[in-house]
């Protein structure tokens, strides 16, 4: 019983998935955590985005 303890311990095949989900969970919350930053950079790109297509399409 002690050597099936012991084996339980040592084996380690399941830890890559308990990295994944770690690194997951802690991306969502960092973007949970910066979510007003993240959609004012990506609202800035936007808008800049369409200014320089209207530059480009006025000639």
């Amino acid at each position: 019983m002690k050597e099936k303890f012991v084996d339980f311990f040592r084996e380690e095949s399941g830890m890559g998935v308990v990295e994944v989900i770690l690194i997951i969970v802690v991306l969502i919350s960092l973007v949970v955590i910066f979510k007003s930053q993240i959609t004012d950079v990506v609202n800035k790109i936007m808008k800049s985005i369409k200014k320089d297509s209207k530059s480009i399409y006025a000639g």
